[in-house]
């Protein structure tokens, strides 16, 4: 049993709760232009109340309901996607260097999305919303294939879906860099895309994004007894009773949904839905019940967190959010893998 168990529930609850308001709180007021707490929660009331007078300068109210919140919102939705379906993964597949793009997603959209900037159609007639669309559809296809690829007679085998993914996201990533190579004056759009930048910003992407997020993290969070069960392996599952076929099915349409929409409206954002649920894991235990809905919320705090310097430390220039993210999850990728092998070396798996 994790650390995590030795506090009460409510404590817990308000522990996650007020972490992920903070985060929220700290990713309004830095940026560009610094807004102090006092005066955001100010310019909220003002809103919400719909008092006649504002109370600051009309510039700090644009910033904050065209810019920031919905870019706050964006992220942890993006946090909130990612970090369920890594874990939701990491269940399936029995391994904690699974996360959300092994089976294709990410690459998925990126030729996509690249595809989409190197037609001169690109532009129509969907506006500004054919990156995310076509990274989207991208994301969905790419999983499909991937699916289709391991399924045997009726079957789904896990290994096989890890070698198709790991095959389909080495011919996409090749694809794309074929591709990019004959973009001109979209060649940095595509490479923003490509280390995690925003396709789309402001309330248009939360309200695009939002609907698909939401559906695939709320599948997911109903599926935490299916994965508890899996844990015992596919035979002692179906002595259980568990549908397994049926299991995995839903579990790989919910985490594809959620994954494709995070990566079609904030670009390729790597190691976050290996990060959250593995350390997660470490100090609450292995309930799916509880993990799943931890993902969700501490995926989005720590998003947000990255959030941060990656729009303060150059401001007012940004750096894609996937570049923070990678500083930090590819040493905690190789510190999880080197602790893999320690433990198969004493015999403790």
């Amino acid at each position: 049993m994790g650390m995590g168990y030795r506090l009460p529930l409510w404590v817990r609850v308000l522990f996650h709760f007020l972490l992920f308001l903070l985060a929220l709180m700290l990713n309004v007021a830095l940026g560009a232009v610094d807004i102090p707490l006092p005066e955001i929660l100010r310019w909220v009331a003002h809103r919400l109340l719909a008092t006649p007078q504002p109370p600051g300068p009309e510039y700090v109210g644009t910033i904050l309901f065209t810019l920031r919140i919905p870019h706050a919102a964006r992220i942890a939705l993006t946090g909130m996607a990612l970090a369920v379906s890594g874990a939701a993964y990491q269940g399936l597949f029995r391994n904690p260097l699974a996360g959300p793009y092994l089976l294709g997603a990410a690459s998925g959209a990126g030729l996509a999305a690249v595809a989409a900037m190197s037609l001169p159609w690109s532009t129509d007639p969907l506006g500004v919303f054919t990156l995310p669309a076509f990274a989207f559809l991208g994301a969905l296809a790419a999983v499909l294939v991937v699916y289709l690829l391991a399924r045997v007679q009726g079957a789904l085998s896990v290994e096989a879906l890890i070698l198709a993914g790991v095959a389909f996201s080495a011919l996409a990533s090749a694809l794309t860099t074929l591709l990019m190579l004959r973009l001109q004056g979209e060649w940095r759009r595509a490479l923003v895309y490509l280390a995690g930048g925003a396709t789309l910003v402001g309330w248009k992407a939360v309200l695009g994004m939002a609907p698909y997020a939401l559906t695939g993290t709320a599948l997911l969070l109903v599926m935490g007894h299916a994965l508890n069960v899996l844990q015992f392996g596919e035979e002692q599952a179906l002595q259980l009773g568990l549908p397994v076929e049926t299991a995995k099915r839903g579990v790989l349409l919910a985490a594809s949904l959620a994954t494709a929409a995070a990566v079609a409206f904030s670009g390729i954002i790597g190691f976050l839905g290996l990060m959250v649920p593995h350390l997660l894991r470490r100090i609450y235990g292995e309930d799916y019940r509880r993990l799943l809905p931890l993902s969700a919320l501490h995926g989005a705090t720590l998003l947000l967190l990255f959030d941060i310097p990656a729009r303060w430390l150059f401001r007012p220039q940004a750096v894609p959010l996937g570049i923070m993210t990678s500083l930090a999850g590819a040493p905690f990728f190789l510190w999880v893998l080197r602790e893999a092998q320690r433990r198969r070396g004493r015999g403790l798996v």
